[in-house]
């Protein structure tokens, strides 16, 4: 590819480069939602960094100079971890404490930081034991998540339970609906909900078309597509083969180094492909030495020293790029992320999964793309995934203008991306389902009457009344019909008394906040779990902690008697309930035994490279593995009145698994 550039473009490049510094003044937006957050609720919409962390940051501050107590609640480990960081350096690390399913610290502090599923938690305990959450701030992140099919139940069972006293500040960049939250919010709270929205980019966004030739032109010419690329599309794209074209990632890399459109997010559809791409290193000039870059990765290789031979590390040393990625190691994708935010890359190469919620921004997001995998299929790229990808263009306070490049390919429908552009984030919708631990939880403090109460109050039903004015409420009536059934199946299982009320093992099997607690449970009832081994306590529960379809394989050779006994064992004392499950209607994840081999290994002691060669695990599956398997260990671990020496191996257990490079904070 030869780099040229549309003439049309001239002016507009002309516009890259770091704006003036000057003093900080809060927009009228935060200044609003600061003055409502002080006297109610408060939902803010606004792009990626716009400043929404500025908004949260001022009001803890106020709770805090009256002696309060807030808590911040983000949906990913990562996020927490890195707010617990920003906030320690901005509070006073005395003043801000932890919780997630891996970091506990400082849990008295005034300020708090966790992951929404935690706070969730917090609010069961404290409706079991009668009292109040000791907070007068929630501040909830990324509040879009709402609308997610998978844990979207654990945000509105957080707005449902909190305590109408505790001021609720919601923050998100794409809502749709925020309105319609906002009034069934006030609904259900009995307070007013103030819904801010702001509209304008802290930094404008330009789209660019890149022509397989390696000219860039301007997509859009007011709201249609410019003339060239209209004809492209028209008349070339045949002559191109962009049905068969692989992507020249260092090409791209180039014409985007020469006209300063670096730094770059390369968004790409799979892990695989993300890795393949380094290899674009061999069409791009090594980065110029510089002692800042190498000051700053010896710092962060100090902090994370088992990523010294990392395989992808001469990639990023030498030239700038990386790959980002849920197969990697955490403490690698925070290496990476702190590079970038420094400076120091030219490009990452990553899926889409970053788009929300970590904070990288870049000059340039490249997109190849106009589908995203949504776990199961690929579907047309929503207005919602559009807006969390290209806030991330333009970096606030280092960028004037900042840029979405389209490439043209087989699977980019530059038409799809055109109406992407002018398109309102979608409504949010109500994800409310039941499951065993909400119902376990729930009936800690609730009588089955008042989880009734609960669905009729629910935004399923609110926006089934809103929307189409059904007076009979299907939603609330769909969900108490669907409680009903579990309720059968608990008091089956000898979970639920008749009337309603826990049993003795309903209560301890209430604490185990796990995706399986009935499997785990009847683990505990058959005593299937051993009291004195932690490497293989270890090994049976990562059996229960494993989310991922693909099966890895193990040698029988390879798998010791001792185990695979522990893991027989484990499997024929969940078989009947399983089937039980089955005959009942309930869905049940596969359980893989290669899996609790993988455990086995790393808690012996063995070497995460080992690991990794004897079972083909990706490094950021077999991590997140471990984090899963350490927060089940840790949920069993707390039985210890009722079970005090498996609670006792649980906790060795844990101890056993959780090192670097898994555990690196």
């Amino acid at each position: 590819m030869k780099p040229e550039i549309d003439p049309a473009l001239k002016s507009v490049l002309a516009r890259i480069g770091k704006p003036r510094e000057a003093p900080f003044v809060p927009d009228d937006f935060q200044k609003d939602a600061l003055q409502a957050i002080k006297e109610t609720d408060c939902l803010v919409i606004a792009p990626t960094g716009s400043g929404k962390t500025w908004i949260a940051r001022e009001a803890i501050l106020s709770v805090l100079k009256k002696g309060g107590r807030s808590w911040y609640a983000s949906p990913l480990k990562a996020l927490s971890n890195s707010k617990w960081i920003e906030f320690g350096l901005h509070f006073d690390a005395e003043n801000v404490g932890i919780i997630t399913g891996d970091t506990k610290e400082n849990t008295e502090a005034p300020i708090i930081v966790g992951t929404t599923e935690i706070l969730r938690n917090q609010l069961y305990d404290a409706m079991h034991e009668g009292r109040n959450l000791d907070f007068d701030l929630v501040i909830l992140d990324e509040v879009h998540f709402l609308g997610d099919i998978d844990r979207g139940v654990v945000w509105e069972e957080v707005m449902t339970y909190l305590p109408v006293r505790i001021n609720l500040l919601l923050l998100s960049a794409t809502i749709g609906n925020g309105k319609e939250i906002a009034r069934w919010l006030e609904e259900i709270r009995n307070k007013r909900c103030l819904v801010i929205n702001e509209e304008k980019r802290p930094v404008p966004l330009y789209p660019l078309f890149l022509h397989p030739s390696g000219r860039l032109l301007p997509l859009l010419k007011g709201k249609s597509l410019s003339s060239p690329v209209a004809d492209f599309l028209r008349k070339s794209s045949e002559k191109y083969n962009m049905r068969r074209r692989k992507p020249e990632y260092g090409g791209i890399i180039r014409i985007l180094e020469q006209f300063r459109l670096l730094p770059a997010i390369f968004f790409l559809k799979s892990r695989a492909e993300c890795d393949a791409a380094l290899k674009a290193k061999e069409f791009i000039a090594p980065l110029p030495y510089s002692e800042e870059f190498n000051d700053s990765l010896e710092e962060l290789l100090t902090r994370f020293p088992a990523l010294q031979n990392h395989r992808q590390l001469k990639a990023l040393k030498s030239f700038g790029i990386a790959a980002h990625h849920g197969g990697q190691l955490p403490a690698w994708k925070l290496l990476v992320e702190e590079m970038m935010n420094r400076g120091h890359l030219r490009a990452i190469f990553a899926t889409s999964t970053i788009a929300a919620g970590v904070n990288f921004p870049a000059r340039t997001i490249v997109l190849f793309n106009s589908d995203l995998y949504n776990g199961h299929d690929f579907l047309p790229m929503s207005a919602t995934e559009f807006r969390q990808m290209t806030g991330r263009a333009g970096r606030r306070g280092q960028d004037k203008i900042g840029f979405m490049l389209a490439i043209p390919g087989k699977f980019m429908d530059i038409i799809h991306i055109r109406r992407l552009l002018f398109k309102a984030p979608e409504d949010i919708l109500s994800q409310l389902k039941n499951d065993f631990g909400m119902i376990l939880n729930l009936l800690m403090s609730q009588t089955p009457s008042d989880i009734q109460d609960i669905f009729e109050r629910s935004l399923a039903a609110y926006q089934q009344n809103e929307r189409h004015h059904n007076l009979t409420n299907k939603a609330a009536k769909t969900l108490w019909v669907d409680f009903c059934r579990y309720l059968d199946f608990l008091q089956a299982e000898g979970f639920v008394m008749e009337n309603g009320r826990l049993t003795d093992d309903g209560y301890w099997a209430a604490r185990l906040r796990l995706d399986s607690p009935l499997l785990v449970a009847e683990c505990l009832r058959q005593q299937a779990f051993p009291e004195q081994n932690e490497k293989i306590m270890a090994a049976v529960v990562s059996l229960f902690a494993y989310d991922r379809d693909n099966e890895i394989s193990v040698a029988p050779k390879d798998v010791p008697p001792k185990l695979a006994l522990a893991l027989k064992k484990v499997l024929l004392a969940v078989g009947p309930l399983v089937r039980r499950l089955d005959a009942a209607g309930f869905c049940t994840a596969k359980i893989y035994p290669a899996v609790g081999v993988a455990m086995y290994f790393w808690a012996q002691g063995r070497s995460w490279e080992s690991v990794i060669k004897a079972t083909g695990f990706a490094e950021g599956d077999l991590a997140m593995l471990v984090l899963r398997t350490a927060d089940s260990l840790r949920q069993i671990a707390a039985l210890k009145d009722t079970h005090p020496y498996i609670a006792a191996c649980a906790y060795r257990a844990r101890e056993a698994i959780l090192r670097e490079p898994v555990l690196f904070l």
